[in-house]
């Protein structure tokens, strides 16, 4: 079970932008360019962002707003689980008689796997459920605004540098007319900053995609270097004699998961909003169709389209593996299944000598020259009695069983390389293909339709594992 338990062992090549080898259930298949896709040569994109724990759905814009993470929900600072709100009744005095004294339902965050409490920071307690946290506030925050609008005001004007020097190389190629209307427009309503003009109200640490306001671009921004301190603070006397206790001091993970704070005791820690996640589509860019696309629902976990390559590639599995010696033949079974409802005929080739694919080849494999031929998928053929079994007329010397859509074979393997560790060999596969998702003419029926059969080729490569002693 090569592609459950181990899917390393079984991996097919994907000639995109850059040669990629992974398993199959990583890879994804084009059915309008009838290739290969792999993570990696496909265009990703956002459809909306969720949170993971309550399950708002939110746009890119809003979420963007609020920095990626949840207004509601909380992580916890030490184990990063997420922190539930705990109720409780606490005195409180009455308003007409401040001697007496009435129960009062307070709310607080607690984690329910480290029993960690907001109460453990000094935090006070809430009489709302949700909402109001105190959070504390970053004593570097006005240094942060000021280069960050600094940063602005510099981007301005190399994008505007930029938009000169396209006009300028432009407009030799330009009537005349018609460049002295267009240099007209751009002076008089500026380089498209009106479009681009920021949003009231959006974070200041977002510095993609904005620009500043009307009238500030004359304005200087002038920012004051940071100076390096000659005298820093002495440690404390009892530095080096107090005992360390180490649940009061922080680890690495804590601290890095608050940079603007970097808490050096657990007596520092402030829960945190929780991070948003996403939903994303993948298109492939070549002929721009989406290979995968879930549903906008954050609750459902299904896909509109989900183009995955082990519904359409035959899959390729190590079955058993027998004692691998130097120079010795040995027998490998192998297992074949057929993801499609139709029959498949599938023919295996060794690679050529020079082949530029057949990189990490370290024995020389032996595979069956008889075509072989596999059922199509039927998900009930196995609880159906009362069908026949098809007669292929298998080779027993070359296919080991037959199961439904799926059979075993063997190759022969001979190991080249005495000083390697691992034995690797690679084959092509070759299989027909019907794209039963192609558009039909309307004035055809879809009954009369024979579609017409595409050959694929796949370099496939086997890790086998290490030499027997």
């Amino acid at each position: 079970m090569a592609s459950l338990l181990q899917p390393d062992r079984v991996v097919y090549l994907v000639r995109g932008e850059k040669k990629i080898r992974s398993s199959l259930s990583q890879l994804y298949f084009c059915r309008y360019c009838s290739e290969l896709r792999s993570l990696e040569c496909v265009s990703h994109e956002v459809d909306s962002h969720y949170c993971p724990s309550c399950l708002e759905n939110m746009p890119s814009a809003e979420a963007k707003l609020k920095k990626n993470r949840c207004a509601n929900c909380f992580d916890c600072p030490c184990c990063m689980h997420t922190l539930s709100t705990r109720a409780t009744n606490i005195p409180a005095p009455l308003p007409d008689d401040p001697t007496k004294t009435a129960m009062k339902k307070a709310y607080y965050l607690a984690c329910g796997f480290c029993r960690w409490t907001s109460r453990d920071v000094g935090m006070a307690d809430k009489s709302v459920a949700s909402g109001g946290w105190q959070e504390p506030e970053n004593p570097h925050t006005q240094r942060i605004n000021k280069l960050v609008e600094y940063y602005q005001q510099l981007a301005q004007r190399e994008r505007q540098e930029r938009d000169r020097k396209k006009l300028a190389r432009r407009r030799q190629c330009m009537p005349l007319a018609y460049s002295q209307h267009t240099i007209h427009v751009v002076e008089k309503y500026g380089l498209g900053t009106r479009l681009q003009r920021q949003r009231s109200g959006a974070p200041i640490s977002s510095l993609a995609g904005l620009s500043l306001k009307e009238g500030e671009d004359q304005k200087e921004i002038n920012i004051e270097p940071a100076q390096a301190l000659d005298e820093v603070e002495p440690l404390p006397e009892d530095c080096y004699t107090r005992p360390i206790s180490l649940p009061e001091v922080t680890t690495l993970r804590q601290r890095l998961l608050q940079p603007d704070f970097q808490p050096a005791g657990a007596s520092q820690l402030h829960p945190k909003h929780k991070h948003l996640l996403m939903k994303r589509s993948l298109r492939c860019r070549k002929c721009e169709h989406n290979l995968s696309k879930p549903e906008f629902n954050p609750t459902s976990i299904k896909f509109k389209i989900q183009l995955v390559a082990v519904s359409y590639i035959p899959e390729v599995r190590i079955m058993s593996i027998p004692n691998l010696r130097y120079m010795k033949e040995s027998q490998v079974l192998l297992t074949l299944t057929n993801p499609v409802e139709n029959i498949t005929h599938v023919t295996l080739v060794t690679c050529e000598e020079g082949d530029p694919d057949d990189i990490n080849n370290t024995a020389k494999v032996m595979v069956p020259t008889k075509e072989l031929v596999l059922a199509g998928k039927d998900a009930a053929a196995e609880y159906d009695e009362l069908a026949e079994p098809q007669d292929f007329q298998d080779d027993p010397d070359v296919v080991a069983f037959r199961k439904s859509n799926k059979i075993g074979f063997f190759i022969k393997v001979i190991p080249q390389k005495e000083e390697d560790a691992e034995v690797t060999v690679s084959f092509k596969i070759r299989h027909d293909f019907r794209n039963l998702a192609a558009p039909i003419r309307p004035s055809e029926e879809a009954s009369d339709v024979n579609v017409e059969a595409i050959w694929l080729t796949h370099h496939v490569e086997l890790s086998l594992g290490p030499l027997a002693p």
